[in-house]
C-alpha cells in the first residue's frame, strides 16, 4: 500500500485565503472596467494619459511594450585566431603512482 502524505491544514487554509483574495481582486478589477465611474471614485486621476493601474490594464487588453534597441553588434573579422600553432604532446607523471591511494592492505588483527 502506498502511504498517503498528508499536508497541514494551516497550509492549505493558507493556500485557500490567497487563492481567494487574489480571485476577488481580478473580480474587483473586472467590476471597475465595467463601470468607470467607480473607477474615477477610487482613483481620482483615472481619466489622465499616464494613468495605470489593473483597470486600465484589462481595459486596454495589455501592457503597452516599448522595443529596445538591440544588444548584439554587427560581428567584427578576428585575424588572430586564424593561426593555429602546432600540438606536441608531453607526457606527465601521474601523482597518484607515487602515493599509493588506491593500494588497501589486510586488517593489521585478523
Amino acid at each position: 500500500m502506498k502511504r498517503r502524505v498528508t499536508r497541514p491544514w494551516i497550509s492549505s487554509l493558507i493556500r485557500g485565503a490567497f487563492l481567494s483574495w487574489a480571485f476577488a481582486a481580478f473580480l474587483t478589477a473586472l467590476a471597475l472596467t465595467a463601470v468607470p465611474q467607480w473607477h474615477e471614485w477610487i482613483h481620482p486621476d483615472a481619466n489622465s494619459a499616464r494613468h495605470e493601474c489593473a483597470v486600465t490594464l484589462i481595459n486596454s487588453g495589455g501592457c503597452e511594450k516599448i522595443v529596445a534597441a538591440p544588444l548584439a553588434a554587427a560581428p567584427i573579422p578576428v585575424f588572430h585566431f586564424c593561426f593555429v600553432p602546432a600540438l606536441h604532446p608531453v607526457w606527465v607523471a601521474s601523482p597518484f603512482v607515487s602515493a599509493r591511494i588506491l593500494e588497501h592492505a589486510p586488517p593489521a588483527i585478523a
